[in-house]
């Protein structure tokens, strides 16, 4: 049985992948900084919760990075803690900075400190790249980070590369595209678009208030990007991967997506607030997932389209599960 440790296992990736893993046979520990107060909802949610080992971890501290991997000696360590929303790292630019790229420090320093073959994935971002102008973003295209979220998953991602180069670490990074499900928090533009829509639909008067809306992402279908993290460790060599649909499309499509799929128009009940533009965004970003299709065998089975009507009829699912309680 492979023993594999998540970091960061309450967000919704580190959930989607502790159901991927125990599926595949693994034996699961996840870590949160306060294990013992942590409701692991997301956990609970997939009935993954009560077969997880789970263990209080700061990746600040290194002597606590140090114990756990001690402790359990895992075959695969994946990095998915840290400040994960790029609007509050601007609020918040020395919490995001430590907690991403001083924390994956003190991973990779204590996995060359132990000397044991253990694999690491890495979770870097695409807001590494910036506004790539309309080009499809490969792991050669230069980064330019526009926040301090994207500064910190920048110097993470070099980290992670230098490590693999300087000492020998089995140590990947993946440039993950955004990826959506509904276990994203609210605080996420997705997220709020469609918890907002479902409640327009079922009588609410209010107004869905927005930023820029003209921002072009491409958005995934996040159970899936979770098997590419998976895959990375299980290649013969390690290396980077762009993990993508490789379809871009405006947050206005996005939002049109939502509301035709609960028959309004979207028109009728959006606003657009300047208060909620980012000091510095990213306009167009594309991506070019070529790699990852070659050598991981891996591509996207849904692109945006699916993954908002999957979204709203979950979202619409748990709304009647909760007036009929």
């Amino acid at each position: 049985m492979k023993k594999a440790i998540i970091l960061g296992i309450s967000g919704q990736d580190g959930s989607y992948l502790s159901r991927f893993l125990l599926d595949k046979g693994y034996e699961v520990i996840g870590t949160s900084r306060d294990a013992q107060m942590s409701s692991f909802q997301n956990l609970v949610r997939l009935g993954t919760c009560d077969k997880i080992r789970l263990e209080s971890v700061s990746l600040n501290d290194f002597r606590s990075v140090l114990q756990v991997l001690n402790k359990y000696k895992p075959d695969e360590v994946y990095n998915l803690a840290g400040q994960s929303a790029v609007g509050l790292s601007f609020d918040q630019p020395m919490e995001t900075f430590e907690s991403i790229s001083i924390g994956t420090l003190n991973l990779l320093e204590a996995i060359r400190f132990l000397e044991k073959p253990i694999r690491i994935y890495n979770a870097a971002s695409s807001e590494c790249f910036g506004d790539t102008n309309g080009q499809a973003a490969n792991e050669s295209t230069p980064f330019h980070p526009k926040s301090p979220y994207a500064v910190a998953k920048a110097a993470a991602f070099w980290q992670v590369a230098n490590y693999r180069e300087a000492y020998g670490l089995f140590a990947c990074s993946g440039l993950l595209f955004n990826h959506e499900s509904p276990l994203r928090p609210k605080r996420f533009v997705t997220k709020k678009i469609v918890n907002t829509a479902c409640r327009i639909a079922a009588g609410s008067k209010e107004k869905l208030m927005l930023g820029n809306i003209d921002i072009q992402r491409d958005w995934g279908w996040a159970p899936e990007y979770v098997e590419a993290m998976w895959l990375m460790l299980q290649q013969e060599n390690p290396d980077d991967y762009v993990i993508a649909t490789g379809e871009s499309n405006t947050l206005k499509d996005f939002i049109n997506e939502i509301f035709f799929c609960l028959d309004l128009k979207w028109q009728d009940h959006v606003e657009i607030d300047k208060d909620l533009f980012r000091p510095v965004d990213i306009l167009r970003i594309k991506a070019n997932p070529g790699k990852a299709s070659r050598k991981l065998g891996w591509t996207a089975g849904y692109k945006m389209r699916d993954v908002a009507r999957m979204m709203v009829d979950e979202e619409r699912s748990e709304y009647s599960r909760d007036v009929h309680k």
